[in-house]
């Protein structure tokens, strides 16, 4: 198939070039490594033109994150954790990434309006993170193994390394 000649059917030009038109950059920033549930989690704030993750927003997510993780030693939890406190551009995000057993990692999103903590609730199966959202937790992957799977030292060093690693600034 020539690509510049004819696409398949399933793919949507019109939208993809309107996604294309709207991308964006979005300022994710490091909230710190925090303790929930018995579990250490880095914290994320990341937010759409116009939004703001504030110290509010941050504390209702780990919140969530608690209640989540809480469940961590039926997931097969290893005890760390990545918090995303989403304000985007249609609504509120909280992920919640844990690694597990077997060198895999266990998500849970929850969803809801803006500015409404309260209101958050999973999200529907199938659901993945956005294009940001995955951004960070590529950085997260990268840095769980680079400094606790391939690290050397105390097992306090390695998770000292892996909590000062963090992903700051614009994500695409």
């Amino acid at each position: 198939m020539d690509l510049h000649e004819e696409l398949p059917a399933a793919v949507a030009a019109e939208a993809l070039l309107a996604l294309a038109d709207g991308h964006h950059v979005r300022p994710v920033r490091p909230l710190g490594t925090r303790e929930a549930a018995g579990h250490l989690v880095k914290v994320y704030g990341l937010e759409a033109p116009g939004r703001t993750v504030t110290d509010a927003d941050a504390e209702a997510g780990l919140r969530i994150a608690a209640r989540h993780l809480g469940l961590g030693p039926l997931r097969g939890s290893l005890g760390l954790a990545v918090l995303i406190v989403h304000a985007g551009g249609d609504g509120d995000y909280v992920l919640v990434q844990s690694w597990i057993e077997g060198h895999m990692a266990d998500l849970a999103i929850f969803t809801g309006p803006a500015g409404e903590p309260e209101a958050l609730r999973p999200g529907r199966a199938g659901l993945a993170p956005c294009v940001w959202e995955a951004a960070v937790l590529a950085h997260e992957r990268d840095a769980y193994s680079r400094h606790v799977l391939d690290g050397t030292g105390s097992l306090a060093g390695r998770l000292t390394a892996w909590a000062a690693d963090t992903a700051a600034g614009d994500v695409r």
